[in-house]
Formats: structure tokens, C-alpha cells, sequence
């Protein structure tokens, strides 16, 4: 049974519909990434579940149990939010206890609750400071210790990492996801960043203007792209993305121009039918000039460290290949580029919905079968 059960759940303010009729199971100690860009409804849904919000239409469970008109307390939830929601007036030990201390737990209980939950994410030295003594990474810790303390059922994270800089964010992402480990409570984290997701979830969770688009671990989510907007979404630098139409008779996407992209099998299409052909920039393949399927010109390379991304145009296209080599390929430099017919994905040129191109696997014959 899931942990948490949404189903056909909507939300408006007004007349504007926020979230339309979304269905998602989460397992029980899943750790599951909602995902999207700002106004996608995400942090809409992790409300709803919470309860701070009113759900306008449908129904969500929790451990079996509607929770539609419960109060948020009643939920067996603990939040971490983006701005970390603590008491400045009160120690970090204050902060960590405070909903024990509400429940009634008596006091050498609680010191001692509040010490092992303190210990158990590195704050046992800071128990005697303020909030506005701590770092913003001290300070995010406190807020998972408040949420740790309380032994929820579920842990709900909506951007709590978005305040921190980049190596914080890092240091940040493992210790959540040690902490996950560690406890076992099942943990939804809504973020925009792909990065944050892709490291810490079990399952994905991408949404598009109130919808979801596709759910699945983090590498079906990258592998096998969805939609046109999945594909764009998920990946940096973002997917490459050439109009063209079928062409059954020499087998192959045939683009805009006139030039062939041959495919390694064919989709069940008509001749003629409108696609989108994407490719990622780390499967293109950048060659001399003339010996490539694409002509491009370099427009500008940037250099990444360890690895380089020329930007190349492309009939008036931009075109984004990801290289290890430092080529001396000053801006309008012609060149070549190979699309690798293994790498290819295909998306229909109206739905943007993703079409398979691959051919299924042959199912096994059963063993008495094979031995006669």
C-alpha cells in the first residue's frame, strides 16, 4: 500500500487552476523529488499534502487514512521549508524541542531526545546559540532537527536548499539524503533543480503547468524522456532538438533542409509524419568539415573545466556539443557533427509526446520450452 495516495487531486485560486486532476503514489521510506520550474504547482502539491492548504478538489491518504480534512498536526508530516521557519528568540536545543515541549513531554525526556536528534546531524556544539549566530547551512540543520524530532511518518521538503551557495547545496543534498537513510520516514522534496534531484531521488517526479508529465528514477527519467518538454527539462546542457518528418523510403529523419539523419530502426509512423528529433549534447559528435551528416559554423565555445561546450549554429539553429578535447576553433569555424543513431529520440511534432524507436525485446520462451 502507498504511503501517501493522491488521487485526481485539484487546486484553484479563483478562476485559475493551479493543479488539474493529478494522480501519484508514494511507497512507504521512498524518497521522492517533485520537480519543475516556478508556477508548476509543485510546491502547491507538498502543501496539499501537508495540509496548508485546502484541496479544492479530490482525495489524499496517508498510511491509509484520507487526510483531507485533518489539520496539519494530525497528519503525522514534518515540513523544512526554504527559510527555515525558526524561533530567532530561542536557543537551537529551544528550537529542536519546542514540539515536544508543546506535546507535554516531560523535561529530562526532551533534553535527551533533542541531544541524540542533535547529535544525529552535527549541532551538539551549537545547542546554546541563536539562529542568528549559525551559518545558513547550521541554520537548515536545526530546521531538519526540528522535523527529525517529532519521528514523523512522512518528511516533506519544499526548496529547503535554495538560500545556500553552491558547495553548501552540495554538502547539504547528502546529508538529507544520509538522514533519509538513516531514519527510514518517507521524504518528498519539491525542488526546481535538476541537479538536487537527480542525486537525491529514488523516483522523479516532473510537472508542467499543473500537470505531471512523467514519473520514473532519475536515470528512465534522463534515458527515455517523455515529452519534448522532459527531454528539455531534464539535462545540462539541455537537450538538442532539429524539426524534420519521416522518411520511410531512405529511413531516416528528414530535416527541414533537406538533410538526412538516418535512424537504426524505424518508428511505426506514415511517410511524412511530423517529428521532433532530439539528441543531447554529450552523444553529438563533433567532426572535420565534410565528414559529419550536419553542417554547422562555431559560434562560441565555453570552456567547463574538465570538459568544453562549443555552441554551433545550425540553419539559423543553435546547436550545443559537449567535447573533452580544446580545439583551436575560433567563432564561424565550419564544421561537421555526427548524430549517433543509438542516441537519437523522437517526439511527435504535435503532442511532443515521446515515440519509441526501438524494438521490443523478444519475449523468453518458458524453460520446459527449451528443453523439449
Amino acid at each position: 500500500m502507498a504511503e501517501i495516495s493522491i488521487r485526481k487531486v485539484s487546486k484553484t485560486f479563483g478562476k485559475t487552476t493551479v493543479l488539474g486532476g493529478v494522480d501519484l503514489d508514494i511507497f512507504n521510506g521512498e524518497f521522492v523529488v517533485i520537480l519543475g520550474p516556478s508556477g508548476c504547482g509543485k510546491s502547491t502539491l507538498l502543501r496539499l499534502i501537508a495540509g496548508l492548504e485546502e484541496i479544492s478538489a479530490g482525495e489524499i491518504a496517508i498510511a491509509g487514512v484520507v487526510v483531507n480534512a485533518l489539520e496539519p498536526r494530525e497528519r503525522g508530516c514534518a515540513m523544512v521549508f526554504q527559510n527555515y521557519a525558526l524561533y530567532p528568540h530561542m536557543t537551537v536545543a529551544q528550537n529542536i524541542g519546542y514540539a515536544l515541549k508543546v506535546a507535554g513531554v516531560a523535561r529530562a525526556e526532551r533534553q535527551a531526545r533533542v541531544e541524540a536528534t542533535a547529535k544525529s546531524v552535527g549541532l551538539t556544539e551549537y545547542l546554546d546559540r541563536k539562529p542568528g549566530q549559525l551559518s545558513g547551512g547550521q541554520r537548515q540543520r536545526v530546521a531538519m532537527a526540528r522535523a527529525i524530532i517529532r519521528e514523523p511518518r512522512v518528511f516533506l521538503f519544499d526548496e529547503p536548499l535554495s538560500n545556500l551557495d553552491a558547495k553548501l547545496r552540495v554538502q547539504m543534498r547528502h546529508e538529507i539524503r544520509r538522514i533519509h537513510n538513516r531514519i527510514g520516514a518517507t521524504s518528498v522534496f519539491v525542488t526546481h533543480d535538476q541537479h538536487e534531484g537527480m542525486t537525491l531521488a529514488d523516483r522523479l517526479v516532473v510537472m508542467n503547468k499543473g500537470s505531471i508529465e512523467q514519473v520514473g528514477t532519475p536515470a528512465e527519467v534522463h534515458d527515455r524522456p517523455a515529452s519534448v518538454y522532459v527531454a528539455g527539462f531534464i539535462g545540462s546542457p539541455a537537450m538538442n532538438f532539429l524539426p524534420g518528418q519521416i522518411s520511410l523510403v531512405r529511413r531516416g529523419v528528414l530535416l527541414e533542409n533537406g538533410t538526412l539523419i538516418p535512424l537504426a530502426q524505424m518508428p511505426v509512423l506514415e511517410d511524412g509524419h511530423l517529428v521532433q528529433l532530439g539528441i543531447r549534447p554529450e552523444h553529438a559528435r563533433l567532426t572535420p568539415r565534410g565528414r559529419g551528416v550536419i553542417e554547422a559554423q562555431v559560434d562560441m565555445i565555453e570552456d567547463l573545466g574538465a570538459q568544453r561546450l562549443c555552441n554551433l549554429m545550425f540553419e539559423d539553429m543553435p546547436f550545443c556539443v559537449l567535447i573533452e578535447a580544446r580545439p583551436p576553433l575560433p567563432a564561424g569555424t565550419p564544421v561537421g557533427l555526427d548524430i549517433p543513431a543509438e542516441h537519437i529520440h523522437l517526439f511527435d511534432a504535435a503532442s511532443e509526446r515521446r515515440i519509441e524507436i526501438a524494438l521490443p525485446l523478444p519475449v523468453a520462451a518458458p524453460a520446459e520450452a527449451l528443453t523439449g
